[in-house]
């Protein structure tokens, strides 16, 4: 297995949707174990996304708490409830900003046998479940955050939301 580099926020591959994958190969195994081995490897955080080490596949691979979880082609079929909280980013690493997530989302995808699931998520892995497929849309969650800043995880300092965005070189919302 190798560990990808993760793509940093700007890099305009994250900016783009996503192609479904059509066939389950060698290629797309060894893809999911180094997805795996880079998502371990970037200090246990939640989840990764194909397009952030540069592979535009709908594919994602999380560890929530309770062992890996791989998703290909998923797609949220049922969400519901409402919660707000901090959220992070890989590409974009030591900010996080709050964020409004469905609490309880169902997501259906295939495995890495091409069998089709459904995986139901509360609270945290349903945060993580709608910001990994964010990710295949080409949606970050800066995207999303509330209010007009992002925060440092560490020194709690503020940055503003057009700030970050001018440093990604993406044009203002709004």
């Amino acid at each position: 297995m190798t560990v990808k580099t993760i793509l940093p926020f700007g890099d305009p591959i994250l900016r783009k949707k996503a192609k479904p994958v059509e066939d389950i190969t060698p290629r797309m195994i060894k893809l999911l174990d180094d997805m795996a081995e880079t998502l371990h490897a970037a200090e246990g955080r939640a989840g990764l996304a194909a397009p952030q080490v540069g592979f535009l596949r709908r594919i994602v691979v999380m560890d929530c708490g309770d062992g890996l979880i791989e998703l290909i082609n998923p797609e949220i079929i049922a969400a519901d409830g409402e919660q707000e909280g901090a959220e992070a980013c890989l590409s974009y690493p030591g900010f996080a900003g709050i964020v409004k997530r469905a609490q309880r989302v169902t997501v259906r995808s295939l495995n890495r046998r091409g069998e089709t699931f459904e995986l139901t998520g509360d609270g945290f892995l349903a945060r993580c479940i709608q910001h990994e497929t964010d990710h295949l849309n080409g949606v970050l969650f800066i995207d999303r955050v509330q209010g007009d800043s992002l925060y440092h995880e560490e020194t709690k300092r503020r940055i503003p939301l057009l700030e970050v965005k001018r440093l990604a070189g993406q044009p203002p919302s709004g």
